[in-house]
């Protein structure tokens, strides 16, 4: 009887659910999370921490028809399940494996022609729509995607610096770092963008899994104290540049994506974080995306190139001419050997660009000379093109210049993440990984976990670099360093390209194009190797400049691009960072600032059992003056010992760590 009287009592509760409000939650698995679904008005979610609610109700749906607005959902089903922890291989990421963690997840089913899925991880929150269309073609209209804040946070945002088309532009800024009700509400925002929450709490916004859809883009609602999200349209017409042949959108369709009717769209991510320094290692982006397309991943080679950009071919005392040319890359060749290096990039100009035609090498390039000049001194060519120039050739190109010892290609300038670019860049990677061939995605969105889709995309830019202090007078390049690792570089690494010699204090910097310098010290520079998550890493200056600082081009070619594991045990956003990482038995620490100086003193308890030869570099005493001053010092240290290191303004410091056999 009392059995009878329980089944009874369930089936009188689940039919209640399917006509009145729901409301439900769901825990992180240490507790301290709680996401809560309602459909009281719409499909809301809402997230507390330890019991304070960080973002109240926030609506989210799909418009899949035009004139529909945004459906009434109604949650006819729900299903919560207890995800187990993974341990994932994770080449090329910041540590080779991890261990993802138990996560609780919530499936819903709707009233419409998708579902959700939410799931809650102890690293933050994430869902994901599900469609479930009879149709095997769906139209999405828009997206509703809101983050309603439950007080007036001061928010960081990397805005549009694209007028015109705010969706169209190099996903390169500066953050900004308001209250919502002062923020900019007329441009639009590029992820990741964050809220502090007060009492150290952060929430990173961004997303994972991006495939055959547009990115997301928020923009700031003043007084609703949220961020929105905004889409890219589908492309319906382009033009192409004289300069480059880059395609531009010129017309759009009246929706942001065609998908087929069964699949999941993107995750939306909250990574969540009481403490600064969880920011950097935070594992959400590479957890939810897909996992390895690509099989073996023993072909993947990283490491560093010597580059000739950002120099601007800046190498003198030589007796050829300097130039685009073959005996130019063979000094930047024998540059690369000297010092061990990996890679060498023919940037812009080995073919011509105005051309659209990458099969057709200049006449002043031997490419197959330098290509075995190259192998005869262990250092591989990567080549640089536009992104639908490579599209448009892309059988042709893989095949010929892999055939001919070109190990990869950086691709630059798709400058948007609208559907029809999402999808190239996924095209590319596959057609690229067939031909084994490496990628350096540039002129690019933020990652979305496609290097853990496709491993052989070892880096990606979308990251206000070095790069910018050649046109810009901007001024505050210390502070956006040590703003990055906790927002830009928790989706993924960046190419930020650095390793400036001529290093200026904040009263010194100016811009000169063929001749530039970095903002800060040059410990600051050093420390970039390691503080910054970069598989494929630039050493910015010319040869002739590390020729003269032989002291700084050592210790850079000395230091890994892959480890395995990664620690933080010191930092603060937009302030200050300090990165430890392991590579085998020995350990390599960088830390920087902004422009304020910093005494920091380094407990090393992170590191194992057992003493280790140290190499320390750190600014030296004149650094806030002479950014070039640094000194060196060598200790033998323990993880019983504490360091005490100054900082100077904009400065920075890099201690390499050896085993003691």
């Amino acid at each position: 009887m009392k059995r009878k009287l329980i089944l009874i009592f369930i089936s009188v509760f689940i039919l209640e659910t399917t006509a009145f409000a729901i409301d439900r939650s769901i825990f992180s698995p240490d507790g301290s999370i709680e996401l809560k679904v309602s459909d009281a008005n719409g499909l809301t979610y809402s997230i507390a921490l330890n019991g304070r609610t960080l973002v109240a109700e926030s609506p989210i749906a799909l418009q899949l028809r035009q004139d529909d607005g945004w459906q009434s959902l109604k949650i006819k089903k729900a299903k919560a399940t207890q995800g187990k922890s993974e341990e994932i291989v994770a080449p090329l990421y910041r540590q080779s494996t991890y261990n993802t963690g138990d996560y609780s997840e919530l499936t819903l089913t709707l009233n419409a022609e998708y579902g959700v899925v939410f799931r809650v991880y102890d690293e933050g929150v994430a869902y994901r729509f599900i469609l479930n269309s009879k149709d095997e073609e769906v139209i999405i209209y828009d997206e509703l995607a809101r983050f309603n804040f439950a007080e007036d946070y001061v928010i960081y945002l990397s805005h549009s610096a694209n007028p015109r088309n705010q969706t169209t532009m190099s996903f390169q800024n500066i953050y900004t770092v308001k209250p919502v009700s002062e923020s900019d509400s007329s441009v639009i925002a590029f992820m990741p963008a964050a809220a502090d929450c007060r009492d150290g709490v952060k929430i990173v916004i961004t997303e994972s899994d991006l495939e055959a859809y547009p990115g997301m883009f928020l923009r700031a609602d003043r007084q609703g104290l949220a961020l929105e999200g905004e889409f890219a349209h589908y492309p319906k017409s382009f033009r192409r540049s004289k300069t480059r042949q880059q395609a531009h959108v010129a017309a759009t369709e009246d929706y942001i994506a065609k998908v087929a009717g069964k699949r999941a769209l993107p995750w939306r991510v909250l990574a969540i974080s009481e403490k600064d320094t969880e920011l950097p290692v935070n594992n959400l982006v590479y957890t939810l995306a897909s996992p390895n397309r690509i099989g073996d991943c023993s072909w993947i080679k990283s490491g560093k190139v010597a580059w000739e950009w950002w120099n601007d071919w800046g190498i003198y005392g030589v007796d050829f001419e300097v130039g685009i040319n073959t005996e130019t890359y063979m000094h930047y060749i024998d540059f690369a050997a000297e010092n061990g290096l990996e890679f060498v990039v023919l940037d812009e100009g080995w073919y011509v660009p105005g051309s659209g035609d990458m099969l057709t090498v200049i006449p002043e390039i031997d490419l197959e000379k330098l290509v075995a000049y190259g192998k005869s001194k262990n250092v591989d060519l990567i080549l640089w093109t536009v992104f639908n120039v490579l599209d448009d050739q892309l059988e042709e190109a893989c095949r010929k210049y892999s055939e001919m010892g070109i190990v990869g290609f950086k691709v630059d300038f798709l400058d948007r993440d609208d559907q029809n670019g999402v999808e190239m860049a996924y095209r590319i990677a596959e057609k690229c990984a067939e031909y084994h061939l490496v990628l350096d995605f540039h002129g690019f969105y933020k990652p979305t976990g496609m290097n853990r889709t496709f491993p052989h995309i070892i880096n990606f830019e979308g990251v206000f670099g070095l790069e910018e202090v050649k046109w810009t007078q901007v001024r505050d390049m210390p502070v956006n360093d040590v703003t990055i690792p906790f927002l830009r570089i928790l989706a993924g690494p960046a190419d930020y390209t650095q390793g400036a010699m001529d290093n200026a204090s904040k009263k010194n910097f100016r811009v000169v194009y063929n001749d530039p310098m970095s903002q800060g010290t040059r410990c600051h520079q050093l420390a970039m190797y390691i503080v910054y998550d970069s598989p494929l890493v630039m050493l910015a200056d010319s040869p002739t400049a590390y020729r003269k600082e032989k002291e700084c081009t050592e210790f850079i070619a000395s230091i890994p691009v892959v480890f395995d594991k990664t620690v933080i045990p010191a930092g603060e956003l937009g302030r200050y960072i300090v990165t430890a990482r392991k590579d085998g038995d020995n350990w390599y620490i960088g830390g920087m600032t902004d422009w304020d100086s910093r005494e920091i003193s380094l407990n090393l308890s992170f590191l194992d059992e057992g003493e280790y030869n140290a190499v320390i570099f750190k600014d030296g005493k004149q650094a806030d003056k002479y950014a070039e001053d640094y000194t060196v010092e060598t200790a033998v240290l323990k993880n019983t010992d504490t360091v005490k290191i100054h900082m100077a303004e904009g400065g920075g410091f890099a201690i390499r760590l050896q085993k003691v056999k």
